[in-house]
């Protein structure tokens, strides 16, 4: 018997750095981060420690959502702070992480050209990171 397919997507805007100064980042954004760290924090006990100070923020919505509705939530979010995010692109790394996974091995997605929006204004490569289980 096959398993139901499921389709699964998620949008994150990441920010890495050397000395990030997280709470001044949160200001800035005037969003509240859902993930940070820094550098040398412990990814898990026993795992190696992170290499670099981080601070990110998802779009929220349910996993069954659209890679569409996650990046035209994102960009809704982080549109305000475009001059501040491009500004730290001189001495940190930013880009939006994309992710999709399902356990169908023949199906895609596509992606309307205003979710591409986000990846033009900030001036970063559009990529996906797929698994398929």
């Amino acid at each position: 018997m096959q398993d139901e397919p499921y389709f699964a997507f998620m949008a994150s805007l990441r920010i890495f750095g050397d000395a990030l100064d997280l709470d001044s980042i949160t200001t800035s954004m005037g969003l509240k981060p859902t993930h940070t760290h820094g550098r040398g924090d412990s990814r898990r006990p026993g795992g190696p420690p992170y290499r670099d100070d981080a601070w990110f923020y998802s779009s929220g919505l349910p996993a069954a959502a659209s890679l569409d509705a996650h990046l035209q939530s994102l960009w809704s979010d982080v549109a305000p702070a475009r001059a501040f995010l491009l500004s730290l692109k001189a001495n940190n790394r930013v880009d939006v992480f994309c992710g999709y996974r399902s356990n169908s091995d023949h199906a895609g997605f596509e992606v309307q050209p205003k979710s591409l929006l986000i990846f033009t204004e900030l001036e970063i490569p559009f990529g996906v990171s797929v698994i398929i289980t």
